[in-house]
């Protein structure tokens, strides 16, 4: 039991600490820029499919968010919409890239190309209904500022809770990290990632004003996101911790690939963050081939889908069909390809 905790809780709490750090550091580029890319965005249908691919790979929801918040305003056609969707891979992207971050930028490489390809393809198909820009505005009590230098000294003069809880928190993992209570034993790439991240967190904590700690931190990325993925993340752990030496489960893995495919094409089709690591993990173990997450990947897109779901449950459909119909194409080649 004690190794089992050991193993399973220790890379759990790693891996969520290293989403923590990234999930920020998305949330806080997000927010500093969010108005550059709506005044610069134009008729051209190629560049509302890039701008969504870019946006899509991205890790985390924000992105998806994003091109949903500009289709509804009618910026951005079902092209785009069509593209964000299978190039994002929601909070799951986040893991793979502790686990795995050679592989996982292969596959943001795959995710990539695929989204705008098959944008391109909507785009020829659906001309008529391109999204006119019309007028969209992000007014200025709708976007935060990360950095007033002004108001940092007041705002540590007079520290609230929540700020004082962080900064007590990333000072004693930082101390943690450098005694080596915690993280790799020795000063290597990742030791110095972790510390690296650990510091930049310090800074935007310190840092930013109220609104984006309360909001943005607090009730966004701690509430929403991150002990789901933690418990999500602990409990794939746990069960391969207790089956990846099962040779039969290995065995009916291998020899029902197809199968495999297509449960992995209709998971995919969930919209929430969490069910989707199962196949990271089963990939991460050497279990499944790369192109079974690869059409995870593609049908998947986290919780990015939930605005779309409230607006207009049969652009959600038509969204998720299409991307399904890739997904399948995309994993069959790959596995006729043995890879």
């Amino acid at each position: 039991m004690n190794s089992f905790i050991s193993v399973t809780l220790g890379q759990s709490v790693m891996i969520t600490v290293f989403v923590l750090f990234m999930m920020v550091m998305i949330e806080y580029i997000n927010v500093q820029t969010q108005s550059l890319w709506a005044d610069k965005l134009r008729h051209s249908p190629l560049l509302q499919i890039i701008l969504a691919a870019l946006l899509g790979i991205s890790p985390g929801c924000m992105g998806a968010f994003t091109v949903v918040s500009l289709y509804t305003h009618r910026m951005m056609g079902l092209a785009g919409l069509v593209t964000v969707m299978i190039a994002t891979s929601g909070d799951e992207a986040f893991v793979m890239f502790a686990l795995f971050p050679g592989q996982a930028l292969l596959l943001h490489v795959f995710l990539l190309v695929v989204a705008v390809a098959t944008g391109w393809v909507v785009y020829l198909f659906d001309r008529k209904n391109v999204g006119v820009p019309c007028g969209f505005i992000i007014h200025p009590h709708e976007r935060c500022r990360c950095f007033i230098k002004d108001e940092i000294i007041p705002q540590l003069k007079k520290m609230s809770f929540e700020r004082s809880v962080a900064l007590l928190t990333i000072l004693l993992f930082i101390g943690l990290l450098a005694i080596g209570m915690i993280g790799p034993d020795k000063w290597d790439w990742k030791k110095i990632t972790f510390l690296s991240g650990a510091l930049f967190l310090l800074f935007v904590i310190a840092t930013v004003p109220e609104h984006f700690l309360k909001e943005h931190l607090y009730d966004h990325i701690l509430k929403k996101h991150l002990l789901r993925i933690f418990l999500w993340t602990w409990g794939a752990f746990a069960v391969l911790y207790f089956v990846q030496d099962y040779l039969a489960l290995t065995d009916l893995l291998k020899n029902n690939m197809y199968w495999v495919l297509l449960i992995a094409v209709l998971v995919g089709i969930i919209p929430e963050s969490g069910p989707h690591l199962v196949f990271v993990t089963l990939y991460a173990q050497q279990m499944l081939p790369f192109g079974i997450l690869l059409a995870n990947s593609i049908v998947q897109d986290g919780h990015g889908m939930l605005p779309l779901l409230a607006e207009s449950k049969k652009d959600f459909l038509k969204v998720k069909l299409i991307n399904m119909l890739v997904g399948l194409i995309v994993g069959v080649i790959f596995l006729e390809l043995n890879f």
